[in-house]
């Protein structure tokens, strides 16, 4: 099998693609990598916070690679900081980098042009699939995941805190997807079948947060949970 790490998100995209990787046993996942914010100690735009994420990992059974990156870092010297991470993962024998990504061609464009500049291959075992296919067959699997986040422009912040079933989906505004592909939404999964036991956890404060892009478009209001421990 060819030695992989995955690139863990909390969240049930990152789950169901870690549980469908391991199950086609064609890649041998021996860590999980992730990003975080180092003021803010939580996953960005989660805003969970880095100490459920290794309850996450530990329950999971796999080592954790954390990138910390500060709150103002630049495309250049984020770039430069991931570079140096992925040529790590190269010099332990990682060959493949295993996304959750469904349908955003940019993004897996950039991804695996990254990768082949130090010599790594990116691997999406849900690549394509539809994605009410693929929530169905998430919650289908018996995992368990609350709404942390949302992008109010496409998904009222009431649905923050809430436990994702195929019952809430169907509320969703039509032009929401299943998945929130689009950035929606995001989740932190707390139980399922990758699991060797359920996270447990409080919800904490909601709060809202605006994420200023450029000149051009209009600044993204999300909301999200304050605390999660």
């Amino acid at each position: 099998m060819v030695k992989a790490f995955f690139n863990w998100s909390g969240g049930k995209d990152s789950a169901l693609a870690l549980f469908k990787t391991l199950e086609e046993n064609t890649h041998e996942v021996n860590s999980l990598f992730t990003s975080i914010n180092q003021e803010l100690n939580r996953i960005s735009m989660h805003g969970v916070r880095k100490s459920m994420l290794i309850k996450q990992t530990q329950s999971i059974g796999l080592p954790l690679t954390l990138l910390e990156l500060s709150n103002d870092v630049d495309m250049a010297s984020y770039d430069y900081q991931m570079k140096q991470v992925m040529d790590s993962f190269l010099d332990q024998g990682y060959m493949v980098s295993v996304f959750g990504d469904i349908f955003l061609e940019d993004l897996r464009s950039y991804r695996d042009k990254k990768l082949a500049q130090v010599g790594l291959k990116g691997y999406y075992p849900l690549w394509k699939r539809n994605t009410t296919e693929l929530i169905h067959e998430f919650i289908d699997l018996g995992f368990k995941t609350i709404i942390v986040a949302v992008n109010t422009s496409h998904l009222d912040k009431e649905f923050v805190g809430e436990e994702l079933t195929l019952d809430l989906i169907r509320e969703f505004p039509s032009k929401v997807d299943p998945c929130g592909e689009n950035g929606e939404y995001h989740t932190f999964v707390y139980d399922g079948p990758i699991f060797n036991k359920p996270i447990k956890f409080n919800k904490g404060e909601i709060v809202q947060k605006v994420y200023p892009l450029s000149k051009e478009t209009t600044d993204i209001v999300t909301y999200c949970f304050q605390d999660l421990y």
